[in-house]
Order: C-alpha cells, then sequence, then structure tokens
C-alpha cells in the first residue's frame, strides 16, 4: 500500500493535518495523481543537489502533461483546469530554483510519514503534545490581531498628521497675510477680529499637536509591549519547533506569519518616524511657548529607532540549519572538508533590501567558548540577501558551498579526536551583516544550532545522538559547553524521539510496545517509566548488560539494516523487530505451528531473524529461532526472498520451509508476495541459459536441525541452484529425491 493510500485511511482529525502542508507551492491534486510516482523518487537527495532537483522538476512537469493528456480525453473541466494552473506554477515558480520544490514535497512526505506514525500510537508523545498548545495557537493570533491593529494605528495616525499639516499651512497663510498688510489696516476691527480667529486656530494647532503625539506614543508603546511578549515568545516558540524539527520531530511552520508580523511591525515604526520627521518639519516653520514638539519627539524618537533596533536583530534568523547534501536527515553534523548547505532569512522584507544586505559565514567566532580543535570555513562564505530565490520571496541567502577545514595546532597535528571527545565537542556557526536603511546603520549577527564537526563517517552515528541529546534537552541555542555536564532526559520524551527517528529515516515509526521493549533494554524491567531520567552516558556511552556495544550503536545500526535492505518490510508494518526472546515466545506459543515473526537481534549489530512456533509429536510446543542475518548478506539475497525460499532439513532428511503464518495469522505469501523479486513460477528455465552461455543460478536458504537440537545450526548454508533446475526438482521429484539430489 502506497503511502498517500494510508493517508487516507487515516482518521478525520489527522487528515486536518495533512490538509494544513498542502498548499499553492505544492497542490494536493499533483499528491494524489501522481502518489506512486512521487513516492518513488529521492526529494530528500534532490532537496541539496540542483542538477537533481532539475531532472526532477522536468520529469514531474512530464507527469503532469501526462495526466492533462488523459483527462483530456475524459473532459474533465475542472481537472484540466487545475493541472493547467499546477503546470504554469511549475514552470514559473520553480524554474529558477528547483530544490525549493524539492524540498517541499521531501518535507511533505516526511510530514505525513510522522503522521502516520502518530497515528499508529495510543497517544501523542510528550514533546508534540507541548508544541500544539492550544494556548501557542491562541497566541498566535492574538499577535496576528494585534499587528493589524497597530498597523491601522500608524494608518490612521497619518491622517492627522496630514490634518495637522493642512491646518499649520491655513494658519500660516493667514498669518502671513496679515503680516503684510499696513499698520493702518491692522487697527481695522475686521482684522483684530481675524486677530483672535488665528489665536483660535493657533490653539486648536497646539492641541493637534499635543493629540498627535500622544497617538504616536501609544502606538510606540503598543508595539514596545507587543515585542517585549507575544512577540519574543513567539519567535522563541518557533526556534524550539526547529529544534524539534531537526530531530525528526513535526516540521515547524509559522515562518512565514512570522515573516509578516516582523515586516508590518517595521513598516508602522517606520511609518512613525517619518510621521515624527514631519513634526519636525512642521516645528521648523512654526513653534511657540509650550509647543509640545521639542520637548517629546526626541524621546518618541529614540524610542522608534531602539525598537527597530531590537526587531531588526531579532529578524535575523537561521531559516535551515548546516546540514550535508549527502547527509539530509542528519542535520548539524558537518564533515571536515564535505560541503553544507544552510540558509538565513531577514523577517522584515521591505524591497529597498533586496541585494543590499551582505551576509559573512565563520565558524567559531568565540573561540575561547570552544575546544582545542580550531576550523575555518573554505568556499563561498559571503553572499547577498535577496528575494529572488525563495519560492516565497522571502529576502533569504543560501550558502550552499561551504566547507570546513580543520586547522593544525601549534605543534603540527590535529586536535584529539577519541571516539567521545569529537562527537561532543560543539561548535557555531555564526552569520554577520550590516543594514543600512533611512540613516539607521544596524549590526545583525545570528548563530546556527550547535554543530558536531566529524572528520570520518565512523563518527556519524555518535555525533548524531549528541544532536539529539542536545535539542531534546535544552532550549539553549549557544551552550557549547553542554556536554562538560550533559543533563539527564526524560526517558518518555527520548522515546518519543527515537520513534520519530524511525518515521522520518524508515518511513514508519514505533507503537507503544516497540517503545516498551526499548525502555525495557536501557532501564531494566521497571513498570512505569513516565518520570525516569537517562543519563547521556547509558543512552551513549555505557556498553549494555554483556554486549560489546551501546544502546545508541545498537538501534543506529538497525535503522541502517531498515534503510538499506527491508524497507518496504519495514513500512507495511510487517517487521515487529523490538521484541524480546522472552515476549516472543509468549506471543507464539499459544498459534498454528509455522506462524513466525521478525526480530532484530539483541545481540549481533544490524542483524535480523525469525522465529517460528513447531509443535512435537507429543504435543510439545517448540521454538526454532535462525542465526540472525546482517547486512553483508542481505545485500547478496533479499529478506523477502529469504523468508520465501527458507528451508529446513529435519533428521529425516525432507527438506520444507516452516514458516507458513506471519504472526498473529496472515498467509507469508500475502504479506510478502509483493517484494519477491521473482514469483516461484516465474524462475528461469535451462533454455534460457544466463551470461555468456552460463545457467544463472539463485542462492537457496538452507538449515538442518538434529533430532537433539531446537535450532537451526546455520542459515549461512546457502545451496547454489539455478532457478531452471529447482523448477524441474520440484515439479518432478519427490522432497526426499531433492534432498539426495542437493547432497
Amino acid at each position: 500500500m502506497s503511502q498517500w493510500s494510508q493517508v487516507q485511511q487515516l482518521e478525520i482529525k489527522f487528515l486536518e493535518q495533512v490538509d494544513q502542508f498542502y498548499d499553492d507551492n505544492f497542490p494536493m491534486e499533483i499528491r494524489h495523481l501522481l502518489a506512486q510516482w512521487i513516492e518513488s523518487q529521492d526529494w530528500e537527495a534532490a532537496a541539496n543537489n540542483e542538477a537533481m532537483a532539475m531532472i526532477l522538476l522536468q520529469n514531474l512537469i512530464i507527469q503532469v502533461d501526462d495526466q492533462l493528456d488523459r483527462v483530456s480525453q475524459e473532459k474533465n473541466l475542472l481537472l484540466i483546469h487545475n493541472l493547467k494552473r499546477v503546470k504554469k506554477l511549475l514552470q514559473g515558480k520553480y524554474h529558477g530554483n528547483p530544490m525549493h520544490i524539492a524540498v517541499i514535497i521531501s518535507n511533505c512526505l516526511r510530514e505525513e510519514r510522522r503522521i502516520l506514525a502518530a497515528a499508529s500510537m495510543p497517544v501523542q508523545g510528550p514533546l508534540e503534545k507541548s508544541l500544539q498548545n492550544s494556548v501557542v495557537s491562541e497566541r498566535q493570533r492574538n499577535v496576528e490581531h494585534k499587528v493589524s491593529a497597530i498597523k491601522n494605528s500608524a494608518q490612521m495616525t497619518d491622517q492627522d498628521v496630514k490634518y495637522l499639516e493642512d491646518l499649520q499651512e491655513e494658519f500660516d497663510f493667514r498669518y502671513k497675510t496679515i503680516q503684510s498688510l499696513e499698520q493702518n489696516d491692522k487697527n481695522s476691527a475686521l482684522i483684530k477680529q481675524e486677530m483672535l480667529a488665528l489665536q483660535a486656530m493657533l490653539n486648536t494647532l497646539d492641541y493637534k499637536r499635543k493629540e498627535v503625539l500622544s497617538k504616536i506614543g501609544r502606538v510606540i508603546h503598543e508595539i514596545d509591549m507587543l515585542m517585549s511578549n507575544l512577540l519574543t515568545e513567539e519567535l522563541l516558540d518557533w526556534k524550539r519547533r526547529q529544534q524539534i524539527a531537526c530531530i525528526g520531530g513535526p516540521l515547524h511552520g509559522g515562518l512565514d506569519q512570522l515573516q509578516n508580523c516582523f515586516t508590518l511591525l517595521a513598516e508602522s515604526l517606520f511609518q512613525v518616524r517619518r510621521q515624527l520627521e514631519k513634526l519636525d518639519e512642521l516645528l521648523t516653520r512654526l513653534t511657540y511657548d509650550g509647543d509640545p514638539i521639542p520637548v517629546q519627539r526626541p524621546q518618541l524618537l529614540e524610542k522608534v529607532n531602539f525598537l527597530l533596533y531590537n526587531l531588526f536583530r531579532n529578524s535575523f534568523v537561521v531559516e535551515r540549519q548546516p546540514c550535508m547534501p549527502t547527509h539530509p536527515q542528519r542535520p548539524m553534523v558537518l564533515k571536515t572538508l564535505i560541503q553544507f548547505t544552510v540558509k538565513l532569512r531577514l523577517l522584515i522584507k521591505l524591497p529597498e533590501l533586496n541585494y543590499q544586505i551582505r551576509v559573512k559565514a565563520t565558524i567559531d567566532k568565540n573561540v575561547s567558548t570552544v575546544s582545542n580543535r580550531r576550523f575555518v570555513l573554505c568556499g563561498t562564505h559571503v553572499k547577498a540577501m535577496n528575494m529572488d530565490e525563495s519560492a516565497n520571496g522571502s529576502l533569504s541567502v543560501e550558502f550552499r558551498h561551504l566547507q570546513p577545514k580543520e586547522m593544525k595546532t601549534s605543534a603540527g597535528s590535529k586536535g584529539n579526536e577519541g571516539p567521545h571527545m569529537v562527537t561532543e565537542e560543539l561548535h557555531s556557526i555564526s552569520f554577520e551583516t550590516q543594514v543600512c536603511l533611512y540613516g539607521l546603520t544596524i549590526n545583525l549577527e545570528t548563530s546556527s544550532l550547535p554543530v558536531v564537526m566529524i572528520s570520518n563517517v565512523s563518527q556519524l552515528p555518535n555525533a548524531w545522538a549528541s544532536i539529539i541529546w542536545y535539542n531534546l534537552s535544552t532550549n539553549d541555542p549557544q551552550n557549547l559547553s553542554f556536554f562538560n555536564n550533559p543533563p539527564a532526559a526524560t526517558l518518555s520524551q527520548l522515546l518519543e524521539v527515537l520513534s520519530w527517528q524511525f518515521s522520518s529515516y524508515v518511513g514508519r515509526g514505533l507503537n507503544s510496545e516497540q517503545l516498551n521493549m526499548l525502555a525495557e533494554k536501557l532501564m531494566g524491567q521497571q513498570v512505569s517509566y513516565n518520570d525516569y531520567q537517562l543519563s547521556w552516558a547509558k543512552f551513549c556511552k555505557e556498553h549494555l548488560p554483556g554486549k560489546s556495544f551501546t544502546f545508541w550503536v545498537w538501534l543506529e545500526a538497525i535503522l541502517d539494516l531498515i534503510k538499506k535492505h527491508i524497507l518496504p518490510l519495514w513500512i507495511d508494518g510487517y517487521v515487529m523487530g523490538f521484541v524480546s526472546k522472552e515476549k516472543e515466545r509468549i506471543l507464539l506459543k499459544d498459534k498454528t505451528p509455522g506462524t513466525f515473526l521478525l526480530r532484530f537481534s539483541e545481540s549481533n549489530l544490524g542483524g535480523i531473524t525469525f522465529t517460528w512456533v513447531d509443535q512435537l509429536e507429543n504435543g510439545d510446543v517448540t521454538f526454532h529461532s535462525v542465526e540472525p542475518y546482517n547486512k553483508g548478506r542481505l545485500a547478496a539475497l533479499p529478506f523477502a526472498d529469504i523468508l520465501r525460499d527458507y528451508k529446513v532439513i529435519m533428521a529425516d532428511n525432507v527438506p520444507e520451509n516452516p514458516l507458513k503464518y506471519l504472526y498473529p495469522d496472515i498467509p507469508k505469501d500475502k504479506a510478502f508476495g509483493k517484494h519477491y523479486s521473482c514469483q516461484p513460477n516465474e524462475v528461469s528455465k535451462p533454455s534460457d541459459g544466463g551470461g555468456k552461455g552460463y545457467v544463472p543460478s539463485v542462492f537457496i536458504p538452507v538449515s538442518k536441525i538434529l533430532n537433539d537440537s531446537t535450532e537451526p545450526h546455520s542459515p549461512s548454508d546457502l545451496l547454489p541452484m539455478s532457478p531452471s533446475v529447482y523448477a524441474v526438482l520440484r515439479e518432478h521429484l519427490s522432497p526426499t529425491a531433492i534432498e539426495t539430489a542437493v547432497s
């Protein structure tokens, strides 16, 4: 079943979540019509490879054209219209930046997997529940409402300033008219009456000046309060959501909404600044005793400038954290001399800033806060922000060709690279720029989340564990000494993050039973683990009891096994995986003989085994577990084919496949049939031949069980036999005769 088919079967509350991340950037019609094709492409790799992204974009447009031809024949006018609109969107919006559509589709597919994983769990995890807090949603709406109200107030004040300017011009004209009269004319009753009118007008001017200044002061106060409280909280929440998304959690949205708020506030502050400049201009033309402008205007202008400085400083954010294109699901782990990408955005989107802001990237700017290892950035480390590269027109810059290079120490050798020393060292990539606008010069700085520098890919698993632990445990974006004394993590939150590793990396998260097994492996046979605190050492540094590896190394090896060798089986939900030997036997003991389940090995790194239940002649139940298959053997023979062709030779030398039903009662071929590399009746005939006249051969997995043993000797006894020979033998000979032949 395709991922999209699974999504369509979700409950309405989950479908509403899916609906939120499909918009005009990637319409749901295309996701629906091209579901199989979209899921078969590697969008994650394309998101960091422009050439690959361009090819996928062109192929996507071809797929849309094919759908257009089909619906045109069906005369479906609505669908024809929508597909033409989508094609125009793809050609116009993404032609100059094909990686953006790859990022969008990759994120959508990943978010679908996360929602599917969440739907399979009985309750939301504590982290995800906190991110979807109704209080947070209410605050978002409150911020947007207040920003809109502030913008309206600033525009209304504009009208008051204009009225004040018109009133002063009229006063100037009438006053100068009287001043130009002869002295005799000034003594007339009419002129005295005009002077009284001018005095009344001056009183009105004074009142209106005070009123305008008061309104400007209120707008400034409202902006100050909004920035100090709600907007700051909203920005911090977005940064926290970004942290969680980086370690596999829900996609973090809301940056476009924040950009809208920041931009409207900046526009309002610049509008207020122009109003104050206009008041200064009016002051030069007319002033009087008790005039409020020279007293209040300097203070208000100083406050406006102060708010603009703070607004700009907070608006400079890392939109996409540093990530190597070769490992898109392991952000913030960087390898020396390997390119990485990082994207920044200025949330204040003003046209006059386009191509005017140059951003410089550096690493470990504050060297005193990090380790004795020193790095420099090679490649293009200065670029201009612009609105042309982003599909949504945001003011951003993406560095695509940066490489970290380790500098030699004074002794001529590189820093200490012990197995944990390197992966627990945190480094920071900093970005700085300067904004010059309307007479203001503002220096901006921001930094990425802490990154881990590795010099060998073998360090990647432990480095990623450090990234997970840091971003799970702290909101602090720049605690580079974190691992000097790493805090413990709540086990319930850690298990949730571990499930995210599976949903984001291999397409299916963990259910409560699987998580319970992991909890027992981490902390023993304790019943409740909601409040259990797990140490960093127990997670990543201390070996599991009786083993030569840590919990994390064991789990990472399983992720690698799934990704490379059993991914379709895992996504279909047919791999129970995380179940102890004891629990395995409890599940199987009352099942039909031949019922089996698939389990990850607890003693072999990256191994998977299967156990089946059998019944002896006296009625006793017995269990057989095959020696785990590792990635080396699975690279030679697909796991689904192993399950199909597996044979056991009992004491009477009759080979048979003992695997009949996948737990609990699914016929084996029904579960795995679509994953077989070829159907049994499709094996080659002798006349098919192999390359250069050879007969093609296959491997048949065979184990032998002796009378005094309940375990197969070894599944590594793979007997080479051509498909044609095996087919002929099976058709014409008895099982005993086949065994004699292969022996």
